[in-house]
Parts: structure tokens; sequence; C-alpha cells
């Protein structure tokens, strides 16, 4: 019994440093840097701009741009797995009717992993001052989609260590993962990823 006291009063606590947090009612230039940080991790912007970043970089950014791509994309596909077991309600609120309406859980926060996976990666891939501008922008993403009102703080903290937690997996596994695609994308099509 007094472990789900526990367990109730620690979710209590997480609810209300969440509400704390929020600015998505209230109308100002914070919101609007909640707003902005809060969309600056959507995954379409990211792909997007990966797909433009191999297209017109040189082979450093080409490498840069596949790496990322596909770390996001295979971390997605985990986060929608613990995200659809887990199961946990987003908070209630009116900003942010895309994710709520496509995704409708909140545990653990995929912005937030996102992010935080982006930086790792970045750290190393280079160049030195990407990566350190991404570790800023991490946590400001994070704390932005509290702000408005589509995690709550636990989300985003589990989200940040699952992120972290991917991306150093990840790195260990990128060079013979990216050596057989490339070997197979050059026999089978004739293309190189960089």
């Amino acid at each position: 019994m007094e472990r789900v006291d526990l367990i109730k009063q620690m979710l209590e606590l997480d609810r209300d440093w969440s509400y704390a947090m929020r600015v998505a009612e209230k109308p100002g230039s914070l919101r609007n840097l909640a707003r902005f940080f809060a969309h600056s991790g959507d995954s379409w912007f990211w792909g997007l701009g990966l797909l433009i970043l191999w297209e017109a970089g040189n082979t450093i950014w080409q490498q840069w741009a596949v790496y990322v791509l596909f770390w996001i994309s295979m971390l997605a596909v985990l986060v929608i797995a613990l995200k659809f077991s887990i199961r946990r309600k987003r908070p209630e609120g009116e900003w942010g009717a895309i994710y709520r309406n496509t995704d409708p859980h909140s545990f653990p926060s995929g912005h937030a992993a996102r992010a935080f996976l982006i930086a790792v990666l970045a750290t190393f891939l280079g160049p030195t001052w990407l990566a350190t501008l991404l570790w800023v922008w991490a946590p400001l993403v994070s704390l932005a989609r509290v702000s408005m009102g589509v995690h709550y703080v636990s989300d985003v903290l589990a989200g940040a260590i699952f992120g972290v937690l991917v991306a150093l997996t990840s790195w260990q596994l990128s060079v013979p993962i990216f050596a057989q695609i490339n070997h197979m994308l050059v026999q089978v099509f004739g293309i190189v990823l960089w």
C-alpha cells in the first residue's frame, strides 16, 4: 500500500509542477517563445531539413544528415512503441491539437527524445559549435513541451534520458550499419550515401 501511495504522490507532484510551468493559455512573448521551441523539435521539420542538407551539402554534411535522419527514424519507432504500451494520457489543454489528435499519449516525450538524440549525435559528428548550440536547444524544446501543456515534466525527463541512451547505443552501431547500407545501395542502385 505504501508503494502505491508513493507513486500516486509522485504523479500528483509531477502534475502540479507541469501545470505551474504552463504558459499555453497566457498570451505574450513567453508563450510565443515556448511555442517556437515546442515546434522546433517536430519530426517533419527535421526530416525535411536533413533531406535538404543531404541534397545540398558536401560529404561531411551528407554523412551528418544520413546518420541523424536514420537514428531519428529508429527512435520514433521505439518511442511510439513505448507510448502505446504505457498509454499515459496527455495533460488537458487546448494548444497542440495536432499532437493530441495524432498521438494522444505523452510518455515518453518524442520531442525531448529526438532533441537530445540530435544533440548527442552532433557531439560525435561535429562541428563543435553546432553540438553546443544543440545542447542549449534540446532542454529548451523539452521545457517548451511542458510549458505548452502537451507533456508532463516526467515525460520530457524520460524522453531526454531515452534519447541520450539511444544515441549512445546508435553511435556504436552506426559504422557497421552504414557500411552495409552503403554497400547494398552501391550494388543494387549505384547510389552512394556520401
